[in-house]
């Protein structure tokens, strides 16, 4: 017989999980008290680093039931949410989703929504990352800088040079520049290597 555990999840420690341990009830869902794992932590945190979710994993064996109100109570991200749920499917745990229709996640049916949520995160975070390197393009061509500014102004690094040829070794130009041997060596291969 199918053991029904729940998972309710809010963010902070001012909210309450009530009114999802309700909606799962009116949803039909007769879960016992032992059963009902409720758990204040950040949606940024992955389902495998909550310390509830992860009692509630070790306790289900297969032929169990999950439910959950949203998506996002499982994971921080769709990617987060797929991987929660194809976990809990080779453990034989079916995944019910009320917000879905109440669809089992680990049948053809909720393998074939959980692909289309898949895509549009892919899709999303393709589009996040075009749109992220079309800001730094624009930003470099208006002339930002990245990275992290200079050690030593352009006078002070020709004067590094200067004592570097006059036969001063890298630490005392260093100690002398208030800087790093490293920067003194960059300083030295730069100037090397430039025409």
């Amino acid at each position: 017989m199918s053991r029904v555990f729940a998972y309710c999840r809010v963010s902070t420690t001012d909210q309450t999980t009530q009114n999802q341990s309700l909606e799962i009830q009116a949803a039909g869902f007769a879960i016992e008290a032992q059963r009902l794992i409720e758990e204040s932590i950040s949606g940024s945190v992955a389902a495998k680093e909550r310390p509830g979710f992860t009692k509630l994993i070790d306790r289900m064996e297969s032929g169990d039931i999950l439910v959950v109100t949203k998506l996002d109570r499982l994971g921080r991200n769709a990617m987060d949410v797929r991987a929660t749920i194809e976990q809990l499917s080779r453990s034989g745990v079916r995944v019910h989703c009320l917000a879905l229709g109440g669809v089992d996640l680990t049948s053809p049916a909720g393998k074939m929504t959980m692909q289309v949520i898949a895509a549009v995160a892919e899709f999303e975070r393709d589009l996040l990352i075009e749109r992220t390197q079309s800001g730094i393009n624009r930003a470099k061509a208006a002339g930002k800088q990245f990275g992290r500014p200079p050690a030593l102004n352009k006078a002070e690094r020709a004067a590094v040079i200067e004592r570097l040829a006059a036969g001063m070794n890298v630490t005392e130009v260093a100690r002398e520049f208030k800087t790093t041997r490293q920067t003194v060596m960059r300083i030295r291969e730069a100037a090397l290597t430039s025409p």
